[in-house]
């Protein structure tokens, strides 16, 4: 359970770093290329009506070069630490 948290943190870790490295880097010329992203998922939500209760459901996701990079790094960063705890 315990390695199950580690791991997730450091998946949050690399994605958050990989966000703010993406959007820093789009306006640099020469680190335009870690902003080049993906986007794919519903592009209107899903409405469930049921008169007494309405449901919406939507997901979106936004995959980067920066956020994939950054979250191969960071699991490889725990996974080596990891070793020397």
């Amino acid at each position: 359970m315990r390695r199950t948290i580690f791991y997730t943190f450091l998946l949050l870790i690399g994605i958050v770093v990989g966000t703010l490295l993406a959007r820093v880097s789009a306006s640099v010329p020469a680190l335009g290329w870690l902003a080049y992203s993906l986007s794919f998922g519903l592009e209107s939500p899903l409405v469930l009506n049921l008169s007494v209760i309405r449901l919406t459901f939507g997901l979106s996701v936004d995959l980067s070069v920066s956020v994939i990079l950054c979250t191969v790094i960071s699991l490889v960063v725990g996974h080596v630490l990891k070793k020397y705890t």
